[in-house]
């Protein structure tokens, strides 16, 4: 890939939740968007981190003993194999920055979303 991203662009072309599409490499790491709405799996990432930064909406990252809410322009750092569940009650769009190959439902056991380059 190369030229400019833009992410409203990119967010447009697709309308499933918790599908991110990569829109760009860094290093050996996806960019990616994604679309939020109602809650996603509980799951943890044992071999990185989770990084969440809203675009629009309202993400909710659950933790097992707290929430944290993010508005847009805020971000959120899940350290490596702590258990969270993203959860969106009206639609939100997110930047994830992970490793390549990393699963979205990291160890919970249901089946990824295809990894897709926009």
């Amino acid at each position: 890939m190369s030229g400019k991203v833009v992410l409203a662009e990119k967010l447009a072309s697709f309308d499933e939740p918790f599908s991110p599409r990569i829109v760009a490499y860094y290093n050996d790491n996806k960019v990616q968007v994604a679309k939020t709405r109602g809650p996603f799996v509980w799951h943890s990432h044992p071999e990185t981190d989770d990084l969440f930064l809203v675009l629009s909406g309202r993400l909710v990252i659950e933790l097992r003993d707290r929430e944290i809410e993010l508005e847009p322009g805020e971000l959120f750092v899940v350290p490596r194999g702590v258990e969270h569940r993203p959860r969106a009650d009206d639609e939100a769009h997110v930047l994830l920055i992970e490793p390549r190959g990393t699963p979205n439902t990291g160890d919970s056991g249901v089946e990824a979303a295809p990894e897709i380059e926009l």
